[in-house]
């Protein structure tokens, strides 16, 4: 190793062998977690699977029954006060508790704790107020406003401390979607400004993957995966969280040949083409997201793409959702697709009609059972 060689930066947050009890229960065990200095570490899971008693348990806000935390290379335990490293973290509820007194007055009440100089409470005020664009609310009493308006001005409250880590417990939540939608843009956009490391739970996919580096998927008190948001969400570990991430159409086959990465599996009575080194007789459990097949009318056949499966079906049913359409087509195995209204509208489509659905070999990722 070349001595002139610079040392790695040590993790911004470290967990280990963390383990936490309410009511006599445990409810968390964390053998071993790390978040990078500057990045958004998003987790999720489903309810009660104890999102939240991580996120308060890292903030120091909740006493772990077991388990170190370290921040940068200094570990909380109960042998050393915890006051110092608090004053460097920043919490945001999903409900903002704003004192009932002035917009300004509860964004300067955390840096009066800290006893900064006027002049700097006032320019750091000053400067949130205005990228959060609550400026004009800064004399306002805090129970006049609105979910929108209490949520920035609980981020706004955050920022202007200059933690080392922020946390927050699914902050966009309770807001129509129109403000939501422009609170997550002005977050993301300030994330990428300052480069504050973030740690946040969210139950909304769309969140983790505007916001997140890494994805944390939580089930039953335990990280039961953790990745990119592209390999949690395209690439489920197991089926219990291809369910949680939504990762489609969930089929079980067997491998019935294989040759040069190529493999045809069973499922239902069709074959479906697949990328895969696995040999024949393996059981697997396979994701294909909805959105990666396309629906087409038999007349169309000859104009199908490369997509190396096709299959003749019926819809069955349809789910609106927004500006698209869930379309289960009943193959032999329903099949669920997801297209716009526009291309529904323009096939002319209605349930009980035959059509092709396709899908490339790429698009199917595979569990061996």
């Amino acid at each position: 190793m070349n001595p002139m060689q610079t040392k790695a930066v040590p993790p911004a947050l470290e967990a280990n062998n963390l383990a936490v009890k309410l009511g006599g229960k445990q409810v968390l065990n964390i053998a071993e977690l790390q978040v990078n200095k500057n990045e958004v570490l998003v987790i999720i899971g489903p309810n009660g699977s104890g999102k939240t008693t991580l996120l308060l348990s890292l903030a120091l806000l909740i006493k772990p029954a077991s388990g170190t935390i370290t921040y940068q290379g200094y570990a909380s335990s109960k042998n050393t006060a915890t006051l110092e490293l608090r004053r460097k973290l920043a919490v945001v509820f999903q409900e903002p508790l704003l004192l009932n007194t002035t917009v300004w007055n509860n964004i300067t009440l955390g840096l009066r704790a800290r006893k900064l100089p006027v002049e700097e409470i006032k320019a750091r005020t000053e400067k949130w107020l205005a990228r959060f664009g609550i400026a004009d609310l800064a004399q306002r009493q805090a129970k006049t406003l609105s979910g929108g308006e209490a949520k920035r001005v609980s981020l706004a409250r955050a920022f202007a401390l200059q933690p080392d880590v922020l946390f927050l417990d699914e902050p966009f939540n309770g807001v129509d979607s129109p403000t939501r939608q422009a609170l997550m843009e002005d977050f993301g956009s300030v994330l990428r400004e300052t480069n504050v490391t973030t740690v946040m739970v969210t139950h909304d996919r769309s969140e983790a993957l505007m916001m997140a580096h890494r994805v944390i998927v939580l089930i039953n008190g335990s990280i039961r995966q953790m990745g990119t948001p592209p390999q949690v969400f395209s690439n489920p570990v197991d089926e219990e969280v291809a369910n949680f991430v939504e990762a489609g159409n969930i089929m079980h086959g067997v491998v019935s040949s294989q040759s040069e990465g190529q493999a045809l599996v069973d499922v239902g009575g069709l074959r479906l083409d697949v990328v895969s080194n696995l040999s024949a007789g393996a059981k697997v459990t396979m994701f294909l997201h909805d959105d990666d097949i396309t629906i087409s009318l038999p007349a169309a056949q000859t104009q199908l793409s490369s997509a190396r499966n096709h299959y003749t079906g019926k819809i069955s049913k349809i789910f609106p959702t927004g500006s698209q359409i869930r379309v289960t087509v009943d193959c032999g195995i329903p099949m669920v697709a997801l297209i716009t209204k526009r291309s529904w509208e323009e096939l002319s489509l209605k349930i009980g009609d035959t059509v092709i659905v396709s899908f490339k070999a790429s698009s199917i990722h595979l569990i061996p059972k």
